[in-house]
């Protein structure tokens, strides 16, 4: 079932799927076909924003986007009409009957230090306001990213030993292609359960082989200092992101919204300011739903959003505390699927 192989191909054809799907989109939508699908505009996801990296092992290559990419689709949207937002000003420009065009609104998950080395250039450039999304648990090194503890670790040994809730079990690791079926594995464990003592184990395992998680975490994300710093630019905002990054949905209640209180909280001691914004960690249908939803509200978040895809419509008002994104995506860096996406069209069809 994990054979390394099995990985490669569904990697592969799923691919290979999305991207001729966003060719023929792209093709449709500038025919004019089915205008009204791009609604009030969307919200964009990103995550790491920095030159292309060429690493034979990159399970997580879809996190990242260049620079250049990113400048391309802010120009090919105000091209296509879109009109910056910031997202905490999202409700007032959703309830807005005489909206200039359809919002483009960027958002940034987790923190990381290239977003202020790459990506805040480019939205300086175009004028564009921007949500950075932070973990306290990140900013303060207590907690690790566990993508990016199992890229260093899976990438630098042959054989993965590992109790993924039901015993341990050993996975070759010597071929790039048993590495990319390993770490699978180890997404599919974490990507729909409580997640605490699997990235504990995964910690351990790390550190066992000489590589430091927290260390991983302070090379790659800003520190309070830094995040201090760019929150004081004109466009850029935090937003709340919990603190460990764990999975809400599979969180006790008390747990859950206290992982939503103490980030309010951290972002606060960074800014002065309460966030109004909140990101679920995940943010898909497994990771956040109607509990987590109800709760972001009654603690005094303004809005928070998903990472369920679509665009927004004047009935996302009605549904702030699960608003849509659309992810923009490292394996596909074309200005033109930025457009295709932004037009609604594939979810439209979906």
């Amino acid at each position: 079932m994990y054979g390394p192989n099995t990985v490669a191909a569904r990697r592969m054809v799923k691919r290979a799927v999305i991207q001729g799907g966003l060719e023929a989109v792209s093709l449709l939508s500038r025919t004019g076909f089915m205008p009204r699908a791009r609604g009030l505009g969307a919200i964009f996801t990103l995550h790491h924003v920095r030159p292309a990296l060429h690493k034979d092992f990159n399970p997580a290559a879809h996190l990242t986007v260049t620079p250049e990419f990113l400048d391309a689709s802010i120009t090919r949207l105000k091209n296509d009409g879109h009109v910056p937002v910031a997202l905490h000003d999202l409700p007032e420009f959703l309830a807005n009957p005489d909206q200039p065009g359809p919002a483009m609104v960027f958002t940034l998950d987790d923190g990381y230090r290239d977003n202020d080395q790459h990506a805040r250039p480019v939205f300086e450039k175009h004028g564009v306001p921007y949500t950075i999304f932070i973990s306290g648990g990140f900013v303060d090194r207590t907690h690790s990213i566990w993508w990016e503890t199992a890229e260093q670790l899976i990438g630098k040994i042959d054989e993965f030993s590992f109790d993924y809730g039901h015993g341990e079990i050993t996975l070759p690791t010597r071929t790039l292609l048993e590495k990319y079926a390993a770490f699978d594995r180890l997404h599919k464990a974490l990507a729909c359960a409580e997640q605490s003592a699997i990235v504990e184990r995964l910690d351990a395992k790390a550190r066992q082989a000489g590589i430091c998680p927290t260390g991983i975490v302070d090379r790659e994300v800003m520190d309070e200092a830094e995040l201090r710093e760019i929150a004081a630019t004109p466009l850029a905002h935090l937003g709340a992101h919990t603190i460990g990054h764990m999975n809400l949905a599979h969180l006790a209640p008390d747990q859950m919204r206290s992982e939503m209180v103490r980030s309010a909280e951290r972002v606060a001691a960074i800014t002065g300011e309460t966030p109004e914004t909140m990101a679920y960690p995940y943010g898909d249908r497994c990771a956040a739903g109607p509990r987590e939803y109800r709760a972001a509200r009654e603690l005094g978040f303004k809005l928070a959003v998903t990472t369920n895809p679509g665009v927004l419509h004047r009935e996302s008002l009605q549904d702030l505390f699960a608003l849509h994104r659309i992810s923009l995506n490292g394996y596909y860096q074309k200005s033109r699927y930025v457009g295709a996406l932004a037009s609604g069209i594939p979810f439209a069809l979906s």
